[in-house]
């Protein structure tokens, strides 16, 4: 029977770091069966897996977690899509139960990425220079990076928040640190975070440049991690006991958005039509305004990203983000905590687990089993991704009240 009741029963993450010593299936199936026994139930209960992998998207992910996890059968869809690869999972996960198809869906993200190295590295030199080689859909005679714009996350990143800057203002290089300084101050409580250390705004402003405004530290770190979740529909829910009851985070809203047609975005990607609209598609779902969230954990896979996500997702006032964040609002003391984590610039990236890690955070606050870092009596959080492409995950989820 479709429902659209839909929680999450039980939801686990690896640490995230260099794990030199696992593989991809060791890391997923890490997460994976801390999920199940944090919702209290078996691969015999699941009716479906999503399996969320970018970098191998055509290696059967799925088919070889469950060799790992439990192979009972049901079907396995193995999922890519870009940075928003850990949300589609479970989204997939959450479509199944929402239709009736089964009681219960399993969503896992996994990447190995410490030591990647720049991704969207730009173009590739040819072979003899005096010779016509057209590359690429395109017919590219020479990399287009530096000529028309640039194909590095870095550099399309930090043009998004100099954009947002010439249109709005308030923007400056030592805003944008003040931004990452808060993120790397939040991590220090998180032992799940690659990176738990503070930075002064001395040390993240001189440190290394790499796409101006943002230095090293205000970029997200790749490395290697996994993140797992186990979702059900209401119905099957009030069979179980009190406890998992208790423990099961509401899924008011799940939205997944692509870009609407632009001339301009058939050349530079814009990050931030598609999460406005997935923002404004999940508040009118869950039946809540941006007011009513208790925190924020948002795709801040640079420190610019951060800046205009806040006003992307409606935190405040449409042009008033550099207001927003300069009033203290986004500290983990503040009227709207943005990145307790410490944020993808500590905490990490590693591409297909990030959706869901983020919501991981999330529930552990709608929990009150975040630790040090508790947010006090939080009720409704917000988790966003964004993957250039593109693609924008938002789910809001709500304490149980059962």
């Amino acid at each position: 029977m479709a429902s659209d009741d839909i929680w999450i029963l039980g939801i686990a993450m690896t640490k995230f770091g260099k794990h030199s010593d696992k593989d991809i299936v060791d890391l997923g199936s890490e997460a994976a069966i801390a999920a199940l026994a944090d919702a209290g139930v078996t691969m015999d209960d699941i009716g479906i897996l999503a399996a969320g992998n970018l970098m191998g998207a055509s290696a059967s992910f799925g088919q070889a977690l469950q060799k790992q996890i439990g192979q009972t059968g049901i079907p396995v869809y193995n999922v890519a899509n870009a940075c928003a690869t850990g949300a589609t999972a479970l989204r997939t996960a959450i479509m199944a139960v929402k239709a009736g198809e089964v009681k219960m869906g399993l969503a896992v993200g996994a990447e190995k990425l410490a030591g990647a190295g720049l991704l969207g590295g730009g173009g590739v030199s040819k072979k003899d220079g005096n010779k016509f080689e057209p590359r690429g859909r395109f017919g590219s005679v020479l990399p287009t990076d530096g000529r028309i714009g640039t194909d590095t996350m870095p550099g399309t990143f930090a043009q998004v928040g100099m954009e947002y800057g010439h249109k709005y203002g308030g923007v400056s290089f030592e805003l944008f640190a003040k931004i990452s300084e808060k993120n790397h101050a939040h991590s220090v409580l998180n032992p799940m975070a690659a990176y738990q250390k503070r930075f002064t705004l001395d040390e993240i402003m001189n440190d290394m440049m790499i796409a101006y405004p943002n230095t090293r530290p205000m970029c997200s770190a790749n490395c290697d991690g996994a993140a797992a979740a186990v979702v059900t529909s209401g119905e099957v829910l009030r069979t179980l006991s009190k406890e998992q009851q208790r423990r099961a985070i509401k899924v008011s809203a799940s939205v997944l958005t692509t870009d609407p047609y632009q001339e301009a975005c058939q050349i530079l990607p814009d990050v931030n039509t598609l999460t406005r609209n997935a923002a404004k598609l999940a508040y009118e779902q869950a039946g809540v305004s941006p007011s009513d969230l208790d925190l924020v954990e948002l795709h801040d896979c640079f420190a610019t990203a951060e800046l205009v996500h806040y006003d992307n997702l409606m935190l405040c006032p449409e042009g008033g983000a550099v207001d927003f964040f300069m009033s203290g609002a986004t500290w983990r003391d503040g009227s709207m905590p943005v990145n307790v984590s410490g944020g993808l610039e500590s905490k990490g990236h590693p591409i297909a687990a990030t959706g869901i890690a983020n919501i991981w955070e999330v529930c552990h606050h709608l929990r009150n089993e975040a630790g040090d870092r508790q947010i006090k009596d939080a009720k409704v959080g917000l988790a966003h991704v964004i993957g250039l492409g593109s693609a924008c995950g938002i789910h809001i989820l709500e304490r149980s009240g059962l």
